[in-house]
Parts: structure tokens; C-alpha cells; sequence
């Protein structure tokens, strides 16, 4: 057992919609440097989850700590304070995120998709981001598009600038929600091996997906969600060959 202290610490987290509780109670540690990849049906709250991470939701109860720091609020004097939207937004700053969709500036070329954040918002020197952008580009194996208008790129290499994008900001912690779900089936491929390099250097991911291969091949461990709850987690050789629970069984054997 690892003896990092985690870079995410979720303590009974609950988030509901009126009378939908979509979340009801999520405990989870992610340590820096893995690859935990969250499964489960549609409707179990793994992409709410998510986005209680990056506060694009705020929490009814529990609490969310990416590293030293609450997400979203401040502790003072015993009592938990909202943070400001201009300090939300810090706190995001350290956070990548890549979502279903590519969510690129279509009025922007792929350079300066991927610059826009390190300049606009980092103040980074325009030549140094530029520098790390056609780096990006090399990882996520797009060196020749930097030129290109997204309009002109698949779907599959839209996501791959939308993940370069991420990266730019130089993050500590990367989520992807079900990063390839919006892709043909020939594209998904290619999204996929770029996220397997990404965890082989040591970024620390949760990803929630469908892709049970990617699950068994790039993830130090599976969590698998339901009804709102963590109902299995362990190494993916456990839960994905040898799943304890009844519905972590019976949502598998739909891919067996």
C-alpha cells in the first residue's frame, strides 16, 4: 500500500436535484500518479461525481480536498465559507478536465485553442506557451495540425486538442468524462492510446468510461458506481475478472 497521502479526498459526498438524490454519500481516494477509472451504469452519478471534483456542481453535504485545499469553500473559524467565483476559478486552475464533447473555439486554430488558457488567463510569454502547445501537439500525435480550424479535424483528433488543451495549463489532476462517448467507433481507438500515454507518465486521471479495455489496461484501479453509491472498487484484474457484487456482475457480463 502506497504511503502518499492522496490527491483527492472525497468524504460522504451527496448531491441531489430536488427530490433526485443522485449521490449518496461517495468516499474515495485518489493517490498522486494513478489512474482510477470509475464504471457503471448510466444514471449512477459518475459524471456528477465528476464535476463535484471541479466544483461545476457544489455539494449538498460532505467535502471534496484536492490536496491541502476544499474544493469550493474555505474553512474560518469552524464554519465552511463559499470561496468567491474568482477563487473557484483558481482552484480550477490546477484541474484539467475533457468532456463529451471537444468544446473548442471554432474561431480559433488548434495553436491557439491550446495557447489561450496559458496566455490569457496564466499570463505565460506568448513564445514559451506556443513552445509547450507544439510539444502538446507531438504527444497527442497532431504535430501537423496546428495550423488547422477544428472544423477541418475528426472527431477523434478534436479530442485529442481538446485533451492538449487540458494539459496546457500544466494541471496536477486530469478528468475525463466519457472522453470518447461522442466519437465513431473508429475514432475511438486513437483517443484512447493518447490517454494510455498520458497515464504511462505518471499523470494522475479519473476517468469515467464505457471502455472496459481501457479500464483493464491503463487504470490502477476500477471503481464501479451505481444508484448513487461506490458499490466495488480494487485492481481492475478484481473487479473486472472477478466482480463481488451482484450489479457490478451483472453490468460486466454485458461486455463479456
Amino acid at each position: 500500500m502506497s504511503l502518499a497521502e492522496p490527491l483527492v479526498r472525497a468524504r460522504n459526498v451527496q448531491k441531489s436535484y430536488g427530490d433526485n438524490e443522485v449521490l449518496k454519500g461517495i468516499d474515495l481516494d485518489v493517490l498522486p500518479g494513478e489512474v482510477v477509472v470509475i464504471l457503471g451504469p448510466s444514471g449512477s452519478g459518475k459524471s456528477t461525481f465528476l464535476r463535484c471534483i471541479n466544483h461545476l456542481e457544489e455539494l449538498n453535504a460532505g467535502s471534496i480536498m484536492i490536496g491541502e485545499q476544499q474544493v469550493g469553500f474555505e474553512l474560518k473559524k469552524g464554519l465552511l465559507h463559499r470561496l468567491s467565483p474568482k477563487r473557484i476559478a483558481r482552484q480550477r486552475q490546477e484541474i484539467g478536465m475533457v468532456f463529451q464533447q471537444f468544446n473548442l473555439y471554432p474561431h480559433m486554430t488548434v495553436l491557439q485553442n491550446i495557447i489561450e488558457a496559458p496566455v490569457g488567463v496564466h499570463k505565460q510569454p506568448r513564445a514559451e506557451a506556443i513552445a509547450e502547445a507544439y510539444e502538446l501537439l507531438a504527444t497527442v500525435g497532431l504535430s501537423d495540425k496546428a495550423d488547422a480550424w477544428p472544423r477541418h479535424l475528426s472527431g477523434g483528433q478534436q479530442q485529442r486538442v481538446a485533451i492538449a488543451r487540458a494539459l496546457a495549463i500544466k494541471p496536477k489532476l486530469m478528468l475525463f468524462d466519457e472522453p470518447t462517448s461522442a466519437l465513431d467507433p473508429e475514432l475511438v481507438g486513437e483517443v484512447l492510446a493518447t490517454m494510455r500515454t498520458l497515464a504511462d507518465q505518471g499523470l494522475t486521471m479519473v476517468v469515467v468510461t464505457h471502455e472496459i479495455g481501457f479500464a483493464r489496461e491503463a487504470a490502477d484501479r476500477v471503481v464501479f458506481m451505481d444508484g448513487g453509491r461506490v458499490v466495488e472498487q480494487g485492481a481492475p484484474e478484481e473487479v473486472l475478472v472477478n466482480p463481488q457484487h451482484p450489479r457490478t456482475q451483472a453490468f460486466l457480463s454485458r461486455f463479456i
